[in-house]
């Protein structure tokens, strides 16, 4: 059994963590971080996973996992981008994010509103070997808020091959297609290993 610390004081996605990446990987366990968090300083994705998992790691002596994730508009030149989670000013306040988003592109045509979430996992391995990968969901802003589905800005964002936003599709299509879900389909062969060397 390889135990993998997960950089996050959220209960909630550790769980989700372990249930996504343990079917994949058998002999994984995803455990939860209670040690300080650094501050995300980066200014990317790749930059606050690794500055958390780097973090993690040298606080257990696990391998660390670490996911930044955010909506980038075009438009936008990539924003909101790693300020996703507080755009509107306070931290997880998604329905004001949400709000501000729309009514920053309010003007925009359909052909102008492109826009992809990004997933970035950062895992490092206490011997200081680091690997990255990332997962792109591609799709476009709608104008207006639909859906139930989902968190952030789901309600918002229609997925390319799709009409209805990520908060109207259901979980088997969101949790097969998601930026998240590309993101640890790319991370399972390096977590593979480690399951491999701890046996």
């Amino acid at each position: 059994m390889a135990r993998v610390v997960l950089a996050t004081h959220n209960a909630h996605k550790a769980r989700e963590f372990q249930q996504i990446l343990g079917d994949a990987v058998p002999g994984l366990e995803i455990v939860g971080y209670d040690g300080p968090e650094p501050v995300e300083d980066g200014v990317t994705f790749t930059e606050n996973a690794l500055i958390k998992a780097r973090a993690a790691a040298a606080h257990t002596g696990l391998p660390a996992l670490a996911d930044d994730s955010g909506i980038c508009v075009d438009a936008m030149g990539g924003a909101p981008g790693i300020f996703s989670a507080r755009w509107a000013g306070r931290h997880g306040d998604a329905q004001a994010n949400l709000q501000l988003l729309l009514d920053q592109l309010a003007e925009l045509p359909d052909g102008s509103r492109a826009a992809h979430f990004t997933a970035t996992l950062a895992l490092v391995t206490p011997d200081g070997a680091e690997t990255v990968v990332e997962g792109i969901w591609p799709g476009r802003i709608a104008h207006e808020a639909r859906g139930e589905h989902g968190h952030g800005y789901d309600p918002i964002f229609v997925p390319d091959g799709h009409d209805a936003t990520a908060a109207e599709l259901g979980p088997e299509v969101k949790n097969a297609e998601s930026h998240r879900s590309r993101a640890f389909s790319a991370i399972v062969p390096a977590l593979r290993e480690l399951v491999a060397a701890a046996r």
